[in-house]
């Protein structure tokens, strides 16, 4: 049964003619899904009931629960989705993150599993298992039990958002159109680690912010861990980004995760300041501490070089800072989902 989560404006104004409505209905049903986030065709009450009827037998809304979380210590939660992919019934996990300041951020999943095999990801090392489509990435963003107090969102779950690229686009126009969620779209970040012609896509057709996974200013070394840069050399995608304006608009962030002795010395530090001194004035360099999940002969550097490593960028004008790590006892934080039901607690 067609969903209809994820259809544009024109497509609901289709739907509505298609059942025997008028076009003028497909507004209604963007505002039923989208800001009064309806469950049921029931509850669509400015809608006549032959045409509820009618929709019922054809459609079907897409919404669903979680079926399982896991609470951290740190007040981050899991949640286990299931999503239909053309590889069947898939697990995919979605994370809450509340902060101190009053925002309350959701990591969404784009992909279950990913394809780009960065060796220190989890989601890497279990394989790709399809692609997530625009109504089971949205429906991570309605169904959580916190949906109504989110301000931000980041696309850094599982999967490489550009590798999938079309219910991503579908999924940030929902979120930002007028007819949808009227989010401004400088309150959701989408993550790439450079993949492909997604990338020119998300460019050209979202102004969200973008986060590039970066991990290493080093070509060579850079594709030891992720292979990605063999096929899209990072500096590829910084020329094709610095032609993009980032003073008025999205914001350009770069994901480093610090290891010992592989990424934060002063050899590092030096050409990562170089790599980034073009973008400096727009751009941020967020830190993130290891978690190991997976086989890696890497450890996380210590507290001490990640703090000169921090201060060493800001003093030569690259903002930088430390992103501190949540949910790691649930196996939630950066690099550590794998849609794994045994790994969440099952909902009471």
């Amino acid at each position: 049964m067609e969903v209809l989560l994820g259809k544009t404006l024109s497509e609901l104004q289709d739907v509505a003619l298609a059942v025997g409505l008028k076009r003028f209905a497909g507004k209604q049903l963007a505002e039923w899904l989208y800001v009064r986030r309806a469950t049921t065709f029931d509850q669509m009450t400015n809608i006549s009931l032959a045409g509820r009827k009618a929709l019922a037998e054809q459609y079907s809304i897409g919404r669903h629960a979680p079926v399982a979380n896991a609470v951290s210590e740190d007040g981050t939660k899991k949640y286990l989705f299931t999503a239909q992919t053309p590889k069947g019934q898939q697990f995919v996990e979605c994370v809450y993150i509340p902060a101190e300041d009053g925002r309350a951020t959701l990591c969404v999943s784009t992909q279950a599993g990913c394809r780009m095999g960065c060796k220190f990801c989890m989601t890497g090392a279990q394989g790709f298992h399809g692609h997530l489509s625009a109504a089971d990435i949205l429906n991570q963003i309605f169904s959580v039990p916190e949906a109504e107090t989110l301000t931000n969102l980041v696309y850094m779950g599982e999967g490489e958002p550009m590798d999938n690229i079309g219910p991503v686009l579908r999924s940030l126009e929902v979120m930002t159109a007028a007819y949808g969620c009227a989010w401004s779209p400088h309150r959701i970040t989408v993550s790439t680690v450079g993949a492909g012609e997604g990338l020119d896509r998300f460019l050209k057709e979202s102004e969200c912010n973008l986060a590039i996974s970066l991990h290493n200013p080093f070509a060579d070394e850079r594709a030891e861990i992720m292979p990605a840069e063999k096929l899209r050399p990072v500096r590829q995608v910084l020329n094709w980004v610095s032609q993009q304006d980032f003073r008025h608009q999205r914001r350009l962030s770069f994901e480093y995760i610090v290891w010992h002795g592989r990424n934060d010395t002063m050899r590092h530090a030096q050409e990562l300041r170089r790599l980034l001194a073009p973008y400096a004035p727009q751009c941020r360099v967020n830190l993130i501490r290891f978690h190991a999940g997976v086989d890696n002969p890497f450890p996380g550097t210590d507290e001490k070089q990640m703090q000169w490593l921090c201060d060493y960028l800001n003093d030569n004008g690259i903002t930088t800072t430390i992103r501190r790590s949540r949910g790691e006892d649930i196996l939630a934080a950066c690099g550590m989902l794998a849609g794994n039901p045994g790994l969440a607690h099952s909902l009471q």
